[in-house]
Order: C-alpha cells, then sequence, then structure tokens
C-alpha cells in the first residue's frame, strides 16, 4: 500500500480548535448517524449517548470535543458548517431539548449523555470514543467505537486499515522517502510533479488545481481574519488576541521607514491562523489543527515577499507557484502519517507541529528552486529538531504553548529551506531515519506528555 494520501484529505477545510479533538469526533457523529440511517434504523433510536476515552476525555472539553459531537449527530459536516453552529453546541444544551439526528429524526438529549473516561485508553489509539443509539425501551439499536487518528481522519473499531480513505490505485506508489526519491529520479518529476500526477488519477487536471486553490483561499483568508480580529480567545485562560496588534505595528513600521519586515509578518501570519483555530473559527487542517499555523505562514511569506525575486508578478503565477508548495508539502506530509504519526496524542506534538514543520520546509525549498534532494534534506533538517517535543496544553485548550509554538516552528521551517538551498542535497541523516525516531519516541514518551495535560506546562502554570 503506498503512503501516499490525497492532498484533498491531508488539507481539509474545518472548524477549529483540533483536528483530532474536533474535526474527527464531529466526522464519527455524523458517519454513525449515516450507518444508522443506512441501515433503516434510525427510525428506532430514541436516545444516543457517547463516551470519550483517553486523551478525548481528558481534553475534550477544552478542544470543544463534546460540541464537535452534537454537531456531527445533527448532520453536519466539517467542511461546510458554519462554526457558530459548533461553538457551545453541547456547552450550552438545554437538557431535554430535541436533538435531530441527520438534522431530521428527533431524540431527547442531555449534557450528561456525553461522558468522559479519560483513566480508560483503548489499545488502539489514544483518542477513542463509543457512540450507542438506544430504543425507547433501552435496548441498544446499534454501538460503534470510532478512533480520531489525528488530522481529522477517523477509523471506525473492525474496519481494515485505509478503508475510510478514498480508494485510490495511485500510478506513483512509494512507502518511504527513499523510495520517493528513486521513484522521481526514474520518471524525471520533481516531487510535487509526482504528487500532481496521483492526484490527476483521480480528478482532471482542471479540478486538481481548482481544488489546491481553494485550498490556499482558505489558508489566506484564515490569516487575513486572524491579523483583523482582537479581544480574547475562550476558555479559562482568556489569553489575549495578538496578530492584529502584530499586524498594525508592523504596517506602521513599514509606513515610516518603507522597509519591510518579513520575519516579523512570518510570525504574524501563524498567530493569525492559530488565534483563529483556538476560537474555532474556520481553519485548514495542516496537517492539524493544532499545527495549522505553519503551512499557511510560510506559504504566505514566499507569496509575499519572495515570489517576485523569482516568478512574474501574475497572480496566475504565483497560484502555480502554491500548488507546488502544497503538493511538495502533501507528498511529505502523507510518509510522516504512514510511517509515524501526525497525532498529538499518539506522538506527541513532534508528531504535529514537527511533521507541519518538515512539510512547509519542503515546501518552500521547492518554490525556491531547490532540487528534490534538497527538498528532503530540509524536511529532515525541521523534523530532527522538533524531536521530542511534547505536546501539553494548557487547560486542556489549543492555546498555550500551541499558538506561539506555530510562529516558532514558522520560521525553523524557513531557516531549514535556507539551510538546504546552500547545500547540494547530501547529508548524514536520512528523512526516513528522522521519521522512525519520531515513531520511536513518541511511543517512548509517557502518556503524560501526549495531549492529555497531565504533565508539562499544563500542570505547572498556574490556569487562572
Amino acid at each position: 500500500m503506498s503512503a501516499y494520501v490525497s492532498a484533498f484529505e491531508l488539507f481539509s477545510i474545518g472548524v477549529g480548535p483540533s483536528s483530532s479533538h474536533t474535526v474527527g469526533p464531529l466526522r464519527a457523529a455524523r458517519a454513525f448517524v449515516e450507518r444508522l440511517s443506512a441501515s433503516g434504523r434510525l427510525e428506532d433510536v430514541a436516545r444516543v449517548t457517547c463516551v470519550l476515552y483517553g486523551s478525548l476525555g481528558a481534553t475534550g472539553i477544552g478542544h470543544g470535543t463534546p460540541d464537535a459531537i452534537v454537531a456531527g449527530l445533527q448532520g453536519h459536516a466539517p467542511e461546510t458548517v458554519d462554526p457558530d453552529a459548533v461553538r457551545a453546541a453541547w456547552s450550552a444544551w438545554v437538557d431535554g431539548a430535541p436533538l435531530l439526528l441527520g438534522g431530521r429524526h428527533a431524540v431527547a438529549f442531555s449534557r450528561a449523555d456525553v461522558s468522559f473516561e479519560p483513566r480508560t485508553r483503548l489499545p488502539q489509539h489514544p483518542n477513542a470514543m463509543t457512540l450507542t443509539a438506544w430504543d425507547s425501551i433501552g435496548a441498544p439499536v446499534a454501538r460503534e467505537t470510532y478512533f480520531s487518528v489525528g488530522g481529522g481522519f477517523i477509523r471506525r473499531e473492525g474496519e481494515v486499515e485505509g478503508e475510510g480513505l478514498r480508494a485510490a490505485a495511485w500510478p506513483f506508489a512509494f512507502g518511504s522517502a527513499a523510495e520517493l526519491l528513486e521513484l522521481c529520479e526514474r520518471e524525471e518529476l520533481s516531487i510535487a510533479g509526482l504528487a500532481r500526477r496521483n492526484e490527476e488519477a483521480l480528478r482532471p487536471e482542471s479540478e486538481v488545481a481548482a481544488g489546491l486553490d481553494a485550498i490556499w483561499d482558505a489558508m489566506a483568508g484564515c490569516i487575513d481574519a486572524g491579523l483583523h480580529a482582537d479581544g480574547t480567545l475562550p476558555g479559562m485562560l482568556r489569553v489575549r488576541r495578538r496578530a492584529g496588534a502584530m499586524r498594525e505595528q508592523l504596517e506602521a513600521a513599514e509606513s515610516a521607514g518603507g522597509r519591510e519586515l518579513p520575519g516579523e509578518w512570518l510570525g504574524a501570519f501563524a498567530l493569525a491562523v492559530n488565534e483563529e483555530n483556538a476560537a474555532g473559527g474556520r481553519v485548514v487542517t495542516a496537517p492539524t489543527n493544532g499545527a495549522a499555523g505553519i503551512l499557511p505562514a510560510v506559504a504566505m511569506y514566499w507569496w509575499r515577499f519572495a515570489a517576485e525575486s523569482m516568478l512574474a508578478p501574475e497572480d496566475l503565477d504565483r497560484r502555480r507557484g502554491i500548488r507546488r508548495f502544497l503538493l511538495t508539502a502533501t507528498a511529505l506530509g502523507s510518509l510522516f502519517k504512514a510511517n509515524a504519526s501526525i497525532s498529538g496524542a499518539e506522538g506527541g506534538c513532534q508528531a504535529e507541529v514537527g511533521s507541519a514543520c518538515a512539510m512547509a520546509a519542503g515546501g518552500l525549498t521547492a518554490v525556491m528552486g531547490g532540487d528534490n534532494a534538497q527538498i528532503e534534506n530540509a524536511a529532515e533538517i525541521a523534523m530532527e529538531h522538533h524531536l521530542g517535543l511534547t505536546c501539553d496544553p494548557v487547560g486542556g485548550l489549543v492555546q498555550i504553548p500551541c499558538i506561539e509554538r506555530n510562529a516558532i516552528a514558522a520560521s525553523t521551517a524557513v531557516t531549514a529551506a535556507r539551510l538546504a538551498l546552500r547545500g547540494d542535497g547530501r547529508h548524514y541523516v536520512s528523512l526516513d531515519a528522522v521519521v522512525e525516531t519520531m515513531r520511536q519516541t513518541g511511543i517512548d514518551m509517557s502518556h503524560k506528555y501526549k495531549e492529555t495535560s497531565e504533565g508539562g506546562l499544563a500542570v505547572n502554570v498556574v490556569e487562572c
């Protein structure tokens, strides 16, 4: 089986604050109702309950997991749902009010119908949830367990690995970075070119281009929204938004001195995205929500500060560059997902921010004119220096240290790309070795540091 995952699955447009704790559970709840409907049993249901295990149970409230479950049971999809329909969907629920399953079948629902079992960790994955439908006499109609495996991807218990993804016979299959490089050399393709060929096996070239443009437009829109917002983020921490104030300061500095500040704008772009994510806004999973600011920030850095020196100024040419960026990142991200993890609950923040940083570094190297070996080198540098990074969100919120961490990682991605571009692609440590090291490190890491808020900053920072 190829490691490759379609760009339109790896980069999914959804809502914040978490791909594994918000988007995944929303999809699972929606899938549960759809399966009930398809089996003809939906009309027999009088009540639905959900148990959240492990990391979902530990940090679910801070990540909006119960709200996402209610939205999913109502039939909403993360790609199209109004973020306002998810915010407080459970926390503000009036107990006993009717819940429309799939938007059409009413059942009584109370907040207690979602329960939390943070100390129970199912062996298949730390992000687990069991949904049960009951009839009017209290007998189970259906019971299914789902695993939110990172990046908004879900797997139903008993489902064959990969069954839930779009089945595709990729024309260019690879399982490692070494195989990817060998395949590109044999076929005389760039990494982006190979990824494009795979995407075009599923849809016409025009649809691939339009789809990638839509992903970029959503990313750019998220940056813009975050740069023009103010106030505080939801939750007990009352974290103040900073991206808007940074924008004003940078614009004033540039207006006064006529000097652009690309490095500081890079940080502002990343903060803008992750503040929008923390507020439950529209965001692109890249490859997760907790790490969603890195790729858009680095791509916008190239768009705004580097593209003119390399391409014609027409918008179309820049969009071609962004497509190359995203396709390169897709191929690299596929390797992390297949051979290690992109789930903070499974591998710590190295799996989320580390993977995103490597993807962004490779994408930037590609649009800056780097060859395949330099792209692989840039991704390796970026990932190597995130090994062991823990996931310890204060208060179970995707805010501290997550928001700033994206800005730091965006800077690291740019540095990794520039280092790789100054070399010839030859280096001692391979990307495959770093991916395997990340996998092993995730296994060895204590569960306290894997999105449970039971260790690290989460227990050493006063929440109020």
